[in-house]
């Protein structure tokens, strides 16, 4: 039955799908079922050395584009794709050519199940606000058998969807070693929005499978100077960033209540 289920993650940069979401790819992949990723930028602007030794966007997009295709081997992902948009400029593009690219990626392969950012963007980040509203946009659009949206695909439900629903407890690691995650949006501070722990729909045991998140994350050399950090985790620490992942369930047609699934495909096997 788990070689006929498939889950696809639908994210901003290079990156999220290990750091985010490692633990659930690496799961699932491991149980036979088909993992798929679709990302919105190639980190173009994602650069951590000096400034006059940034190579420019097009080659270090291309740099981070063979890192994540590195990552996604490490983490057995079946299939990758790139919606190409400028890393910091997802949030400019028009809605109906992202929703109407993301439609295509979803009537094409067909997944039970779809993970992407929640509503704030983890920390109040534009891209992954931008790719929340898009993919849920998108959901809804790829089932409407009127749409115009890669018309020659069949329409296609999907059956449950998430959002990374990132606890207190994970915010305080990361800022722990990396520091504060603020960002200035038009003059005002933007940080970590935490899920109360009553929203979590989903907790999902990967402690099994964190050392193959840590290979996936130092694939993503580009990133190094911050994340060699992630080496000096206490076990206790990484239990808490790898041990287990948490999402909201922002609907599912196959299953309801407020008992914490410990399972994305709860209601489908």
């Amino acid at each position: 039955m788990s070689n006929d289920l498939k889950l696809m993650c639908i994210l901003a940069h290079p990156d999220d799908e290990s750091l985010g979401n490692g633990g659930i790819l690496a799961k699932y992949a491991a149980e036979g079922i088909k993992t798929y990723l679709v990302t919105a930028t190639r980190g173009e602007r994602g650069w951590f050395g000096d400034e006059q030794d940034h190579p420019g966007l097009e080659k270090l997009g291309k740099i981070r584009e063979h890192e994540l295709l590195d990552a996604a081997e490490v983490l057995d992902i079946r299939y990758v794709d790139f919606l190409d948009y400028i890393d910091g400029d997802l949030d400019a593009a028009h809605p109906t050519g992202a929703i109407a690219k993301i439609v295509g990626h979803i009537r094409h392969v067909r997944p039970d199940v779809v993970v992407t950012f929640g509503p704030y963007g983890a920390y109040g980040h534009p891209d992954h606000i931008a790719i929340s509203q898009f993919t849920t946009a998108a959901i809804v659009e790829a089932a409407n058998p009127d749409s115009t949206c890669y018309s020659e695909l069949a329409p296609h439900s999907v059956s449950k969807l998430y959002y990374m629903a990132e606890t207190e407890e994970v915010f305080d690691i990361y800022q722990s070693v990396f520091g504060d995650l603020v960002m200035c949006i038009d003059g005002v501070q933007r940080g970590p929005i935490t899920w109360p722990a009553w929203s979590v729909s989903a907790r999902i045991d990967t402690w099994d499978h964190w050392r193959t998140v840590a290979r996936a994350i130092s694939c993503h050399r580009t990133q190094a100077p911050a994340y060699h950090l992630l080496e000096q985790l206490t076990e206790q620490q990484r239990k808490a960033l790898w041990g287990t992942q948490s999402y909201y369930r922002a609907f599912s047609r196959v299953n309801g209540g407020r008992q914490v699934e410990e399972d994305l495909f709860e209601g489908l096997r």
